[in-house]
């Protein structure tokens, strides 16, 4: 990456400048490689002497000065950088050798073959999917994405649910409320049911007794209301599978935590914890008979300070029923390989498994040819022994793409971790925390929600059957793209593929922390920040090369040397060269939206460059180089995009 190289070469400098004034090496301050906004300052900076003025007891102008100095004696920077200049109040600005740039291998660096388990969507099994989870699911598939471009062994996890409060409720719900037509498929015909409920929850008792033993016989599983949910879930997570398919999201295990209790993953986990201070079961106060994690601090003892109980974290209810968070730190005690047992698994189609609760323990051999069909052992799980190990689980680094409100019971799976002493493994348990996806006005009007009331966004809920379903918003979506077409379409991408890309980017693009307001309109222009102008973006740079001759001009060929430059073909290089360094920080930082940012600026400059300088008509030397200049940005748009999850067409 050329920050390193440049960080790395200045580094050299600065500590040869410490030794000559016989100072440790150890007083090096991090050196921070910046682009400046205007090119008259640099295709890099550096501000090590500003750092270093304190320690070496100089203005930050001369410390520069000896910088350069240094730089230029030693060649550390090789013909990398064509030139140096020193600009107050200390800046030491590189302007690249831009043919030395093309000529070098800038790669980032290989995570080493580390597992990542990354878990996202994870949808109760109990309506149809809305919008909401399919930002989940788009952030958590840009990431597996992001890891296996940056070399990581990644495993992806969709958590099933099946035996919670909300599949309990559809339960009821088809046994106990009145079949209304309408529904074209059994999620959406559930999304109305779950409304329908939750309103006669409010006047109905018996309705909620009745939960709760629905919830009990899913816990139990062996009756006919457990085959009736288990049959419900099944068929709604196959329409959630088909949902999430149309935007090219995947899955290699879907984890169903009827598996976890029933194979005896927090049998197993309840042991671990109870070597624990922190594990007790309340005797008194409002939480007795529960089993409760405490947090550090507040071991077992005589407490009766009833606020402390609100930190305290709830594993095992008083009535015996297990929390989704015991669950899961049974799960994450299995991500990690800590616990002495592996689920049985059955493959549900040629590259998704499911776990299940009866079968053989799923063992590869080391040897076993990428793609090929799995060997099924009889083993415990354990460390691995004669050249096998377990197909699934022992992370290195486990990731959770989870909304901002479940922050606190992430924190109790960590909390649980650091309690039974496996630090590291808390410390590589990572929470992608994002913000929910509401409805601008305009959006939520078009698709038949009341907006009398003036609101600036309109939240979804589930219970009140409010918000907008995948599938709708997709065939919403698609007649949005086919209008502003206006029967343009050919041998390109569908409208349906485009409408895709469109949705799954304006759900990537905003800051993790921020609600999105979805609106249709603002997703579907063809200018500006969109997903639609990037892919008309990179089907433009493969028109000019298809004109100019297809095959004539190779990726990675460039022209003997560069002609003067124009601003906006040197704009187009700084951009270029900073995407080892974006793909590198986004991987480090868990950011796909920052690759957002990147796309769309290489795009924005490459149409400036398209518009300010003439391509297939320019003369031989301009021509030769503004074609590997639009090969150099198609090669790393489609990059980009396939990062992202779009796709990179040559047509639209």
């Amino acid at each position: 990456m050329i920050r390193t190289a440049l960080s790395s070469a200045i580094g050299q400098a600065v500590r040869a400048l410490l030794e000559e004034q016989g100072l440790p090496a150890d007083t090096l301050p991090p050196i921070v490689i910046e682009q400046p906004t205007q090119p008259e300052h640099g295709d890099y900076a550096a501000s090590a002497a500003m750092q270093l003025a304190r320690t070496l007891r100089q203005s930050p102008v001369q410390i520069a000065e000896r910088l350069k100095r240094k730089l230029e004696e030693t060649k550390l920077l090789g013909d990398l950088v064509e030139r140096m200049e020193v600009a107050p109040p200390g800046y030491l600005n590189m302007f690249l050798r831009w043919e030395a740039w093309a000529d070098a291998e800038w790669t980032i660096p290989e995570a080493g073959g580390a597992k990542v388990v990354v878990e996202h969507t994870s949808i109760n099994p109990n309506k149809s999917a809305h919008i909401g989870h399919l930002r989940n699911a788009c952030i958590g598939d840009a990431l597996v994405r992001l890891f296996r471009r940056t070399g990581c062994r990644v495993e992806v996890h969709n958590y099933i649910d099946d035996l919670g409060n909300q599949l309990a409720d559809t339960v009821v719900g088809l046994l106990d409320l009145p079949y209304q037509s309408g529904s074209r498929r059994f999620g959406d015909y559930c999304w109305d049911l779950y409304a329908r409920l939750n309103k006669a929850y409010k006047h109905d008792a018996k309705l909620l007794a009745r939960r709760t033993e629905v919830l009990h016989a899913l816990e139990e599983g062996s009756s006919n209301t457990a085959w009736i949910g288990l049959l419900a879930a099944e068929r709604i997570v196959a329409e959630h599978l088909a949902e999430m398919a149309a935007f090219g999201i995947r899955y290699d295990l879907l984890v169903w935590e009827s598996s976890i209790v029933r194979e005896g993953f927090w049998t197993a986990a309840f042991a671990l914890l109870q070597r624990t201070p922190l594990f007790v079961k309340e005797t008194e106060g409002k939480l007795a008979g529960c089993w409760v994690l405490r947090p550090p601090g507040r071991a077992r003892g005589p407490e009766n300070d009833e606020s402390a109980h609100s930190e305290d974290k709830v594993l095992v209810r008083s009535n015996g029923i297990l929390t989704y968070t015991g669950k899961d730190i049974a799960y994450h005690l299995w991500k990690f390989g800590l616990l002495p047992r592996d689920f049985a698994y059955r493959q549900q189609a040629e590259t998704l498994w499911s776990t299940q609760t009866s079968g053989m323990p799923a063992i590869v051999p080391a040897d076993a040819p990428a793609g090929g069909s799995r060997t099924f052992v009889e083993k415990e799980v354990g460390p691995a022994q004669d050249g096998h190990g377990p197909a699934f689980g022992r992370a290195d680094l486990v990731v959770n793409v989870i909304d901002y409100r479940q922050e606190y019971p992430q924190a109790m799976v960590k909390q649980a971790l650091e309690a039974l002493g496996y630090q590291q493994q808390a410390e590589a348990l990572r929470h992608v925390s994002y913000g929910v996806v509401s409805l601008s006005p305009k959006a939520a009007a078009a698709l038949g929600i009341d907006t009398t009331d003036g609101r600036s966004s309109y939240a979804m809920s589930g219970r009140q059957g409010i918000g907008i379903k995948i599938a709708e918003l997709l065939d919403r979506m698609e007649e949005v793209i086919e209008q502003k077409r206006a029967g343009a379409a050919g041998a390109g991408l569908s409208s349906r593929a485009i409408a895709a890309a469109a949705i799954r980017y304006y759900l990537l693009r905003f800051s993790l922390q921020t609600e999105v307001v979805f609106d249709l309109e603002q997703a579907t222009e063809l200018t500006g920040n969109t997903g639609v102008y990037l892919l008309y973006t990179h089907a433009r740079a493969c028109s000019l090369l298809d004109k100019a001759g297809g095959n004539t001009v190779l990726p990675k060929t460039r022209p003997d040397r560069f002609p003067p430059l124009e601003r906006a073909e040197t704009a187009v290089l700084r951009q270029l060269a900073e995407w080892p360094d974006r793909l590198h920080a986004a991987a480090r930082d868990l950011t796909p939206h920052t690759l957002c940012a990147y796309a769309y600026e290489l795009g924005t400059l490459f149409n400036h460059f398209y518009a300010a300088c003439p391509i297939l008509k320019a003369d031989g030397e301009h021509r030769a180089f503004r074609l590997w200049l639009t090969d150099r940005v198609r090669e790393t748009l489609a990059d980009a995009l396939h990062v992202l999850g779009l796709p990179a067409p040559e047509r639209m």
